[in-house]
């Protein structure tokens, strides 16, 4: 086996071994609340904004699993709605492209 096939393979191993969500949850954004149920009430709340969670792209998607996609894209929409200053999201929808994952929410303040 040559050099260069070496460094090839032993590289796609170390990719292939990331199985963490690219985007980290801050602290922050620990306590923000996701809801999907149809139960939820915002009357009681303030509109903060709309937020997106995505993650992924073409060059890396092969190397996370579903999970891990869902969890790195939930990471992203709970810091974005801290940025807003909000404590909980209503999630709308999910988008579940070949190479990515997004989430849309509407963010609320209701504590």
């Amino acid at each position: 086996m040559n050099k260069s096939a070496l460094v090839l393979f032993s590289s796609i191993g170390l990719l292939a071994g990331c199985t963490s969500p690219e985007v980290v949850l801050k602290p922050s954004s620990n306590q923000i609340e996701i809801r999907i149920d149809q139960q939820f009430d915002p009357d009681s709340c303030q509109w903060m904004g709309d937020v997106t969670g995505s993650v992924g792209h073409w060059y890396n998607y092969l190397f996370y699993p579903n999970d891990v996609m869902i969890r790195g894209a939930i990471n992203d929409l709970r810091n974005n709605a801290a940025t807003l200053g909000a404590d909980t999201v209503y999630a709308k929808s999910m988008q579940d492209f070949a190479t990515s994952m997004s989430l849309f929410g509407v963010a609320y303040k209701c504590r």
